[in-house]
């Protein structure tokens, strides 16, 4: 863009008024190094950064279209690439996509034509601006809910190993006819017919008739921590098979990676959840697990099970991507009734000016 500038700044005699918009636009070009050196301002590098130098871009890109007003004929070879520019962003039905595309079959320009040029060039960038601050919006909310889980799964860790006797992840199996008469052999005696299974122990000789007081003395700080970390390892197996069906981006904001951690948490929750849904009998013929592995193979199912809730949000982080466009994607649209992109070469066009 700076040497289209210059160019443009070499071919104008010095009274000539376009030369105060080129000024202008090396300003911004100067802004928009300002704000990607982040050897001088020292700054965290974040995709705002990216944004706010994309927009000092644009404005120079509209300051150099500009500066055509003066001699409208000398902005014809660029046409193809401002074209493409519009055409990336604005749909086939916008009077403004169509008077650019007029424009280009006239043999003789005027500085009106250049007046709806930089219209549709500025119309196309408002266009992409919105498409990048709706990708910024969605990260972040992902990734506020995702932290939100994050302190919901840590705090529901840390009260069930303060009070792991409260609400216990543990079932009570019948004994089987084998472990009866072991037991008997043994001389051992319980005065119920079950025992107790929990995710990191067991009771087979329950020493109350209470259930829920064998519950409590068979309950472990470290229960829901397992189960949690298992739900969790699920979870990051899941996240691994969904970035396959992620298109990648060029955006400076990582969608893939927000969605990916928002899986894990929920995860871990969906784990705990699950369980408790078996405990308490939701699930018919399954509320009487018979031993630890079963609970944590249960628990790893819960957990790659999130993403029956989170695929939605999947969805919408694709749909999100496919919103944003960039040289060579296909027009407003076209991608989601299956168009190819019209046009040759539109990549090549549209990175003469940018």
């Amino acid at each position: 863009m700076r040497a289209l500038v210059d160019a443009r700044d070499d071919s104008l005699s010095d009274p000539d008024a376009g030369k105060k918009l080129l000024a202008a636009a090396r300003a911004e070009l100067d802004s928009a190094d300002l704000l990607l050196d982040f050897e001088k301002h020292r700054r965290m590098p974040l995709g705002s950064h990216v944004t706010a130098a994309q927009i000092h871009l644009s404005a120079a890109r509209l300051l150099w279209v500009k500066s055509f007003l003066s001699s409208p004929e000398a902005i014809k070879p660029y046409l193809p690439s401002l074209l493409a520019v519009v055409k990336e962003h604005l749909p086939s039905g916008d009077e403004r996509r169509k008077s650019v595309e007029n424009v280009r079959r006239v043999d003789s320009l005027s500085d009106i034509d250049v007046v709806m040029i930089t219209e549709a060039v500025e119309a196309a960038q408002a266009v992409s601006l919105r498409e990048q601050l709706r990708a910024k919006s969605f990260v972040r909310i992902v990734w506020v809910v995702a932290g939100f889980l994050f302190v919901l799964a840590v705090s529901i860790c840390t009260l069930s190993a303060l009070w792991p006797e409260v609400v216990p992840l543990c079932f009570n199996p019948t004994k089987s006819a084998e472990a009866l008469s072991a037991a008997e052999k043994q001389g051992a005696k319980s005065p119920v017919m079950y025992e107790v299974v929990c995710p990191t122990g067991s009771d087979p000789l329950p020493s109350s008739p209470d259930v829920d007081v064998n519950l409590e003395k068979t309950a472990i700080r470290r229960d829901y921590f397992v189960v949690e970390v298992a739900g969790l390892v699920a979870a990051g197996l899941a996240s691994a098979s969904a970035l396959r069906k992620i298109r990648g981006t060029a955006t400076p904001y990582g969608v893939p990676v927000a969605l990916a951690a928002l899986k894990l948490p929920a995860g871990a929750l969906t784990a705990v959840g699950g369980l408790l849904l078996m405990r308490g009998g939701f699930v018919p013929g399954l509320s009487a697990l018979d031993s630890s592995a079963q609970i944590i193979a249960w628990a790893i199912i819960f957990g790659y099970s999130q993403e029956l809730f989170t695929k939605f949000v999947d969805q919408r982080g694709q749909a999100v991507l496919e919103d944003v466009r960039g040289p060579g994607d296909p027009p407003p649209g076209a991608r989601r009734r299956g168009d190819s992109p019209s046009g040759s070469g539109p990549r090549s066009q549209a990175a003469t000016i940018t």
